[in-house]
């Protein structure tokens, strides 16, 4: 019993840092790469659908990606859904491919960015709290039911704790790398 609620608890939290770490990519550090639009979504045929599933990206430099958009008709749909993401990107269109240009990130930008991903590490130290207190009132519901013992649970609290405390860790080091990362000229 104890051990399913432990590994039910490791996958949930390291989910959580996971999930950090996807949330982190969607935030440009002035370089190209391609994941930068893996989130925007495209009104295809009356349907939502990822980007990378009309459009080859590619980073052409540093500074630079390029679509290839595989659909003459969806040119305008894929250009238009750059331009309406959180991005602040600004796509040029030449025939079947379309050119995103990355600006140079201003230091009041980058300032702006490293208050987007604390409050983001912030979510998600949130989600882990809230992992832990779900574990912790499922081993307080098995003291209950008589199910284990009263050292049982304690042990586990401290368990459960120390799951918190490292992943929560984990999520400072993320956080940390990032902030190195956007703040790097």
């Amino acid at each position: 019993m104890l051990t399913n609620i432990y590994q039910d608890t490791e996958a949930r939290m390291k989910k959580c840092v996971d999930n950090l770490q996807f949330e982190l990519t969607k935030l440009r550090t002035g370089r190209a790469h391609t994941s930068l639009l893996d989130h925007i979504k495209v009104s295809y045929y009356g349907n939502e659908v990822p980007l990378n599933q009309v459009a080859n990206v590619t980073a052409a430099d540093a500074r630079t990606l390029m679509l290839t958009v595989w659909d003459k008709a969806a040119i305008g749909i894929v250009e238009k859904a750059i331009l309406t993401s959180d991005l602040g990107l600004n796509p040029a269109v030449n025939g079947n491919v379309i050119r995103v240009p990355l600006p140079s990130l201003t230091q009041e930008r980058r300032i702006e960015l490293v208050k987007v991903v604390k409050s983001t590490a912030e979510e998600a130290k949130v989600s882990i709290r809230g992992v832990r207190r779900d574990a912790l009132t499922q081993v307080k519901d098995l003291l209950k039911s008589k199910s284990i013992s009263e050292d049982d649970d304690k042990t586990a609290q401290d368990k459960i704790q120390k799951s918190t405390d490292k992943y929560i860790a984990d999520v400072d080091k993320v956080i940390a790398a990032k902030e190195s990362e956007l703040m790097q000229v």
